[in-house]
């Protein structure tokens, strides 16, 4: 298939650009490089020894999108592209709502006008919100999301579901996925957050890096083993398979499907830093700090239906993780930026 990535230039996006490329599609990329690198397409190239086209623009714009949809005519979309800082969305809800929503609808009307019928979404397990008990399934009522950020989640498979109803040739798959680490094994590839990042794994990587002086660990005193939250760590070399799964098993069907993409083993923050000072060898300084808004204390996967349904499972473990972290930071000390 010809898969059109949007955000194929971040962080998920990429590596599952990769993964397309080695089940045999063929990609196009689209990305405005907000919160990414064109340093990214060119990693991509070279992993793959694959050419394809990317292109600079905002998926808001739809007569620049249009035109990459006449160009490129794509048989899918895997849909990346949006703003993800739980913490940010707290600040600047309006900014998010506009963003990602507008974004999802522009994508939907391009598709629609060119006969493009299948997309899979980059969803989050956020959406279960904090009522249902953990570990999350797919058949569990959506919950009251803790931000700005899960609740543009929610509105977008909403969004999703409805056109399908609607349109009964449309294929929809909303992948709810857990928290991302880790990078490809090559180190070519991994996180590359513009600016202080905001997600765990990547500040601990410039904390290690020597980049950042000191790591806050947001709250200490949740009703955990160790006071600090519990998540679903889950490796981007996984999830980007679990993507390519998802896609196959979309062509030729319609409807909309959810699936939990995550290890379902729960692990601490204070066990994520330990980890990543076993692969680094390093001593991490950091420091026990507040609540941050918008986190939950536990939030982890019941992953059977995706073995069941896509054939998928998790592989890589939490030392593989840290591990592929501590080799990319290694050999990227400042990012893609040479």
């Amino acid at each position: 298939m010809k898969v059109l990535i949007t955000g194929g230039a971040g962080y998920i996006g990429s590596h599952t650009a990769v993964e397309l490329i080695a089940a045999g599609h063929d990609i196009c990329v689209v990305d405005n490089y907000s919160n990414s690198s064109p340093a990214a397409i060119d990693r991509i190239r070279m992993l793959t020894d694959r050419p394809f086209n990317a292109y600079d623009c905002d998926v808001r714009d739809r007569e620049r999108l249009m035109a990459v949809f006449a160009g490129e005519k794509p048989d899918a979309v895997i849909h990346f592209a949006g703003l993800k800082a739980v913490g940010e969305s707290v600040q600047k809800p309006l900014e998010y709502y506009s963003n990602n929503l507008t974004s999802t609808t522009v994508l939907l009307d391009c598709m629609r006008e060119n006969g493009c019928k299948i997309i899979v979404f980059s969803s989050s397990a956020t959406v279960y919100g904090s009522e249902n008990p953990v570990p999350f399934r797919e058949d569990m009522p959506e919950g009251a999301t803790s931000s700005p950020y899960g609740t543009t989640k929610k509105f977008i498979e909403r969004i999703l579901t409805d056109v399908a109803a609607a349109d009964s040739s449309l294929s929809v798959s909303l992948l709810r996925y857990f928290n991302p680490v880790g990078a490809h094994p090559s180190g070519v590839l991994g996180e590359n957050p513009n600016g202080i990042p905001n997600n765990l794994m990547p500040f601990i990587m410039k904390v290690a890096a020597g980049k950042i002086p000191e790591l806050t660990v947001f709250g200490g005193d949740y009703p955990t083993p160790d006071g600090t939250c519990l998540r679903d760590y889950i490796h981007v070399v996984d999830l980007a398979k679990g993507h390519v799964k998802a896609l196959d098993r979309a062509a030729g069907r319609t409807g909309t499907e959810i699936f939990n993409l995550g290890t379902g083993k729960p692990t601490s923050v204070l066990e994520i830093i330990r980890a990543f000072e076993k692969a680094s060898g390093k001593p991490l300084n950091y420091k026990v700090g507040p609540r941050r808004e918008g986190d939950i204390p536990m939030c982890y996967s019941d992953p059977s239906k995706a073995k069941r349904d896509l054939g998928w499972t998790a592989d890589l473990t939490i030392d593989d993780m840290c591990r592929d972290s501590w080799n990319f930071i290694s050999k990227n000390p400042n990012g893609y930026d040479a």
